[in-house]
């Protein structure tokens, strides 16, 4: 039976990247850099997950065109403990709340290369301000 590893995305900046994905709770857990092939893979996952749910932040290190839209890339689904503290958490870093978790449940963020990542109440809280009446930011 097939056992799932990771999902892979391209990055321009690993280190912008990786600060992101710390605010959501993944950490790097290990990295190779490939002199020959000119890229650095760096694998992420939440702490207790390594091995059963990874990202591979691949860098290619001579593109210079950048990864604009995730290069149509869906998602990335993360359950989190507190979604309004999340988004705030992420918020207070800089980070756009494409989609605002006004129904306690769901809500959407861009990584810094435009990865789409969802971030899903483990059941659902009372709706709450700011969050019940912030309007969407661009797309998610």
């Amino acid at each position: 039976m097939p056992k799932y590893l990771h999902t892979m995305i391209r990055v321009s900046d690993p280190d912008a990247t990786i600060r992101f994905f710390d605010l959501i709770g993944l950490k790097e857990i290990r990295r190779h850099s490939s002199e020959q092939g000119r890229f650095t893979l760096i694998f992420l996952a939440l702490p207790g997950e390594e091995g059963v749910a990874e990202i591979e932040l691949t860098h290619n290190w001579d593109d210079s065109a950048g990864y604009d839209g995730g290069r149509n890339f869906g998602h990335l689904a993360y359950r989190v403990e507190n979604i309004y503290e999340t988004c705030q958490k992420l918020m207070d870093a800089g980070v756009t709340i494409n989609r605002p978790p006004r129904d306690g449940h769901m809500a959407f963020v861009r990584s810094p290369d435009g990865i789409s990542i969802e971030l899903l109440q483990d059941g659902k809280l009372e709706p709450a301000e700011p969050w019940a009446s912030m309007p969407n930011i661009g797309s998610w």
